[in-house]
């Protein structure tokens, strides 16, 4: 492995934005790192520290950094699919768009599934034998939560194409656009209380935050702008939660009436601004430290595994946990003196064990060789469609009752665990067709 990445690093074309990779890393490592401060695990059930010490609330505003990497993949996403147009055959657009899918979709389906299937079988067999009680109940019912960012992403993949014809003709306006909607249906939400508006922010949010990544993609966010973003945002989200109806944690809470993440708000995109200015702010001096082989190196290798890590970073944390119990190991009250003294070893622990899964599954991650430009258009979307909704299923359901046919309401339908599963399997396996060729 060392040699390969000295190797891919040695590749790096000149033109390579260094910094994007670095983000997209950075942002995933963030993330982990929170899932496993956050957690409050005592014999009696798992909480979340931010609930047991309001005070550390503030601290979201620097590690919800999903805005982060929905923007660095709109800007992946906008050169991926120019690249495609620009090497495809005469009037083939059709095709460019499943080429496109299959591609940016593998390296994230294929870890994703080789997850859902081990994960799947695991939990099958525990509750054949008549387990599922306890902490295993609470594995099995929350190490699925992380999938909802997949089903994002995967959507944002999907409305690429449209999304990126209507910046290239309306630049900041496409943006404005996506961002007004949003306000209008928190102003729907809030002030008119119309049911179930809410949940359309779950696209105009993210893919406002998505948006910006194109702008970033045409050289659209120097300097000022980029100050703008930071300060604006800032200001905007600080007033928000100090005026409106918002929480100031921008994580969900345990019990909360109201939560900045699910479904997404106005103040998670002001929030969303501020993070974008301000990792742009950050970009020249980041971009000089990236020029040293021995850091760009270690970027190059965390971003080989950096979606299995994610995906199997909650399997390690309840491994930990669980291995602790077993041991009779004390797991002192979450925030006391004893539990933060406890915090060094539990994340050496976890990061350990995230590193042996990821040596494990790492090959999933691992890019195919390219596809021609060739494929079928609408049974790429069919299968995206269907991964999308089988991921985000399955993020709201879990394995917890997977024989028991335990259902989660997903857009007013239930859907169980075996259905979230068949239609993600059935979704990748489309995109695969499509991405082929074959109708």
């Amino acid at each position: 492995m060392g040699s390969s990445v000295r190797e891919l690093a040695g590749a790096t074309p000149a033109t390579r934005d260094r910094y994007v990779d670095l983000l997209r890393v950075g942002s995933l490592g963030a993330v982990v790192l929170g899932h496993w401060l956050m957690a409050a695990v005592t014999p009696d059930g798992v909480g979340n520290l931010l609930a047991v010490v309001p005070a550390l609330q503030p601290l979201t505003w620097l590690l919800q950094v999903m805005p982060v990497f929905f923007f660095v993949g709109g800007f992946s996403h906008a050169l991926s699919y120019r690249s495609l147009l620009r090497k495809r055959p005469e009037g083939s657009e059709d095709s460019v768009y499943s080429a496109f899918l299959r591609a940016r979709l593998q390296r994230l389906l294929r870890p994703t599934m080789v997850f859902v299937l081990v994960w799947g079988a695991a939990a099958l067999l525990v509750q054949l034998l008549g387990g599922g009680g306890g902490l295993t109940g609470v594995t099995l019912r929350m190490v699925t939560q992380p999938l909802w960012f997949i089903g994002i992403y995967l959507a944002m993949v999907a409305f690429t194409p449209p999304l990126l014809t209507l910046h290239e003709r309306y630049g900041w306006g496409a943006f404005a656009g996506l961002a007004g909607a949003a306000v209008a249906v928190d102003v729907l939400r809030f002030a008119a209380g119309v049911p179930y508006v809410e949940f359309l922010n779950f696209a105009f949010v993210w893919l406002a935050v998505h948006q910006l990544g194109f702008l970033r993609a045409d050289g659209r966010i120097r300097l000022r702008r980029a100050a703008l973003l930071a300060g604006g945002g800032l200001i905007a989200a600080t007033a928000l939660v100090a005026l409106g109806p918002y929480p100031l944690s921008m994580v969900g809470m345990p019990g909360e009436k109201v939560s900045n993440m699910a479904p997404p708000t106005l103040a998670l995109l002001a929030h969303g601004l501020w993070l974008v200015g301000a990792v742009e702010l950050l970009r020249a001096p980041a971009a000089r430290l990236l020029e040293r082989p021995r850091i760009w190196r270690t970027v190059v290798a965390a971003n080989g595994v950096a979606m299995t890590a994610f995906l199997w970073h909650l399997t390690a944390m309840f491994g930990v946990y669980g291995a602790l119990l077993a041991l009779d190991v004390d797991l002192p009250e979450p925030a006391s003196a004893a539990w933060w003294t406890q915090v060094p070893l539990r994340l050496a622990l976890a990061a350990a064990l995230t590193a042996a899964l990821v040596a494990a599954f790492r090959t999933f991650e691992r890019p195919a060789a390219s596809a021609p430009v060739q494929g079928h258009g609408p049974l790429a979307a069919l299968g995206a469609t269907l991964c999308l909704l089988g991921v985000l299923g399955l993020s709201m359901v879990g394995f917890g009752g997977l024989l028991d046919g335990r259902t989660a309401l997903l857009i007013a339908i239930p859907v169980s665990a075996p259905a979230a599963v068949a239609m993600t399997l059935g979704g990748w396996l489309l995109v695969e067709r499509a991405g082929r060729g074959t109708p």
